[in-house]
């Protein structure tokens, strides 16, 4: 997947309001592989129903969405699954991890489905996020950020063109939210692949091409 593009695009539930201000809604736009994307938020504006649209969870709104020229209200479930696998990840902002198994278990599940990376390469990611010690422990027993991170891990699990991170760092300090950019940056870089991140506030630091008000 080369380019996302964006046609007049607007949540259902916003299309009796007067008037919308937005770099978004109701544009045209497109992101193209590589580039990296901050798309600034207030609550309420439609952010996730974003991520949700283009990850294909949510065909609630108007307008057009397209991968490389085609609608993907058109996609198959085939085509949904072969897109996911192999074009793009999704760091859902209420993470949809597994309380009861392991950190570890989490990101295993993911990765047995795409073998995409080592079990050593994942302990170094374990190491440098600065979670090693969660190994073993239940998900559910750790703190809001640890699970963000291990978020983390389970997205950069497989191929994409490009990965979406709704507000990734919200419960993470300045030097663990670098970190989480580092190794971010490192796997994308690999890949080519484009970033976008959206926040209400305190995001991911990195080098964007572009920075979009939603």
């Amino acid at each position: 997947m080369n380019t996302i593009t964006l046609q007049q695009v607007l949540p259902q539930v916003f299309a009796d309001r007067d008037r919308i201000t937005s770099d978004v809604w109701h544009q045209f736009l497109e992101w193209k592989k590589g580039e990296r994307v901050l798309i600034e938020a207030a609550s309420g504006t439609g952010k996730s129903s974003l991520c949700s649209y283009i990850y294909g969870y949510r065909n609630d709104y108007q307008g057009i969405i397209c991968f490389d020229g085609k609608n993907i209200k058109g996609l198959s479930v085939d085509d949904w699954v072969n897109i996911r696998q192999s074009s793009l990840s999704m760091l859902f902002q209420e993470l949809r991890l597994f309380p009861e198994l392991s950190a570890w278990e989490n990101v295993q599940i993911k990765n047995t489905l795409t073998n995409f990376k080592q079990k050593k390469e994942i302990k170094v990611w374990f190491e440098a996020l600065g979670i090693a010690d969660k190994w073993d422990v239940p998900l559910g027993k750790l703190s809001f950020g640890q699970q963000q991170r291990v978020a983390l891990m389970r997205a950069l699990c497989q191929p994409f063109d490009f990965i979406f991170l709704d507000e990734p760092v919200s419960h993470l300090d300045e030097e663990n939210g670098r970190i989480m950019a580092a190794v971010l940056s490192e796997e994308a870089d690999k890949q080519g692949a484009g970033i976008v991140v959206t926040s209400i506030g305190k995001h991911l630091e990195l080098d964007y091409d572009k920075t979009l008000k939603l």
